[in-house]
C-alpha cells in the first residue's frame, strides 16, 4: 500500500510539473508577439523573432538530448535548463533594442526548447513504468495552457503585455521549485542513430509522410505566430487573445481521450486527411472573418486539426519506420514538426501580415493544408490500390 501511495505521489507531482511548464507555453504562445509590439516592433521583425526559437531548438534539441543520454538523467537537464531560463527571462525584460532582444532571445530559446522533449520523455518513461497510459499527464499540460491562457490573459489584458516576460519569469521559478520535487529516471528508448538517417529518408512513404507534416506545420505555425496579432489588428482586445488560446487547449483534450480509447478502430493516413481538411476550413474561415471574437472561436476547431494529428502522427510513424531506427525518425520528426515549420512561418508570416494583412496570411496557411492533405489522401489511396493488387496477385 505505501508502494502504490509512493507511486502516485511521483506521477502527482510531473503532472504538477506538466501543468506549470505549458503554463509557460501558453504565455509565450499567446503573448511573446504582443510583447515585442509593445517594443515597437514591426510585423517582419516579429516574425524574424517567432522564427528564431525553432532555428535554434534544431540544434540545442540534440545538444540537451545527448546531454541527458551521456549523464543517464533527465530531471537534472531540466532544473538546469529552467535555471537558465529563469535567468534569461530577467534579462530579456532589461532589453529594449531590437539587437539586444535577438541576442537574449537567442540564449533564451536556446534552454526553453528542449524543455519539452526532455519533459515527454520523462513522462513516457514514467508512465510505461507504471503501465499507463502517457496521455494521463500529457493532458495535464493542456489543462495547464487552458488555465494559464484563461486567467494569465486576463491578467495581461488587464495590465498589459508589456509585462509578459515578468509573468514568464515569474512562472520559470514555480517551475523549477515543483521540478525538483520529480522523481529522475533514465531513458528506455534507443537513441537516435546517424546511421539510420538515411535507411529512413530513402524509403519513399517515409519522406512523403515528412514533407506532408511540414507543410501542415507551417500552416498550423503561422496560425499560432499571428493570431494574436491578428485579433489585436481587428480592434479586438489583447484580453480575448487568451481566451482564444484557452478554447484551443481545451478543445484538444476530449479529442485525446477520444483517440486513446477509440483511435486503434481507424487508420492513420485517413485520420491524416481528416486531420488536414479540418485544417483547411479552420484557416479559410479565419481569413474570411473581420470580427476579432469571430477569429478567436475558430480556435475551438484546433481539437480536429492538431488534436488528431498530434495524436495520429506518432503512432503512424510508428509503424511505417522499423524499430532500430524509430528513436532516429522521431528525432526527424521533431525538427520538421517544431523547428523547420517554425522557421519557415516565420519568416514567410511576418513579410505577408505586414505587406498584405491577416487574411493573406490565413489564405497562404489554407493553401500549406490543402496541398498536405492532397498528399495524406493520395498516400492513402495508393496504398490501399497497393494493397489490394498484392492480394489479387496472391
Amino acid at each position: 500500500m505505501l508502494m502504490n501511495h509512493s507511486e502516485r505521489h511521483e506521477t502527482n507531482w510531473l503532472r504538477a510539473y506538466t501543468f506549470a511548464i505549458f503554463m509557460i507555453s501558453a504565455v509565450i504562445i499567446s503573448y511573446m508577439p504582443l510583447y515585442f509590439k509593445s517594443l515597437g516592433f514591426d510585423s517582419v521583425q516579429i516574425g524574424f523573432l517567432y522564427s528564431l526559437g525553432p532555428m535554434i531548438s534544431i540544434v540545442s534539441n540534440f545538444i540537451w538530448g545527448v546531454t541527458s543520454d551521456r549523464l543517464q538523467t533527465i530531471k537534472k537537464v531540466i532544473l538546469f535548463l529552467l535555471t537558465a531560463i529563469t535567468v534569461m527571462a530577467f534579462f530579456v525584460g532589461m532589453a529594449k533594442s531590437y539587437v539586444a532582444v535577438i541576442v537574449l532571445m537567442s540564449a533564451f530559446n536556446f534552454f526553453y526548447y528542449p524543455l519539452f522533449p526532455l519533459t515527454d520523455s520523462l513522462s513516457i518513461v514514467t508512465s510505461q513504468a507504471k503501465g499507463k497510459s502517457f496521455i494521463g499527464i500529457r493532458v495535464f499540460g493542456s489543462i495547464g495552457f487552458a488555465v494559464s491562457a484563461l486567467l494569465l490573459g486576463l491578467l495581461l489584458g488587464r495590465i498589459g503585455a508589456s509585462y509578459t516576460i515578468y509573468v514568464i519569469l515569474v512562472l520559470s521559478l514555480i517551475s523549477l521549485l515543483l521540478a525538483t520535487m520529480i522523481k529522475d529516471r533514465r531513458a528506455s528508448v534507443k537513441k537516435m542513430e546517424f546511421g539510420g538517417l538515411w535507411t529512413i529518408l530513402k524509403q519513399r512513404e517515409v519522406l512523403l509522410f515528412f514533407l506532408c507534416a511540414l507543410l501542415l506545420a507551417i500552416a498550423h505555425r503561422m496560425n499560432e505566430a499571428f493570431i494574436g496579432l491578428s485579433i489585436v489588428m481587428l480592434g479586438g482586445p489583447e484580453s480575448i487573445v487568451g481566451y482564444a488560446w484557452m478554447i484551443s487547449a481545451v478543445s484538444e483534450i476530449p479529442i485525446f481521450f477520444l483517440l486513446n480509447a477509440y483511435g486503434n478502430r481507424f487508420k492513420e493516413l485517413p485520420l491524416l486527411t481528416v486531420s488536414a481538411i479540418m485544417y483547411t476550413l479552420r484557416f479559410l474561415i479565419a481569413a474570411s472573418v473581420s470580427d476579432p471574437y469571430l477569429l478567436m472561436s475558430t480556435q475551438a476547431m484546433h481539437s480536429v486539426s492538431f488534436g488528431i494529428f498530434y495524436f495520429v502522427a506518432v503512432r503512424h510513424l510508428s509503424n511505417i519506420i522499423p524499430e532500430q531506427y524509430r528513436a532516429t525518425g522521431m528525432a526527424i520528426y521533431t525538427i520538421v514538426w517544431s523547428s523547420l515549420a517554425g522557421l519557415l512561418s516565420g519568416a514567410i508570416g511576418g513579410p505577408l501580415l505586414e505587406s498584405y494583412g491577416k487574411d493573406t496570411v490565413f489564405y497562404a496557411a489554407c493553401g500549406f493544408a490543402i496541398v498536405a492533405g492532397i498528399g495524406f489522401f493520395l498516400m492513402s489511396w495508393l496504398g490501399q490500390k497497393h494493397k489490394i493488387k498484392s492480394v489479387s496477385q496472391v
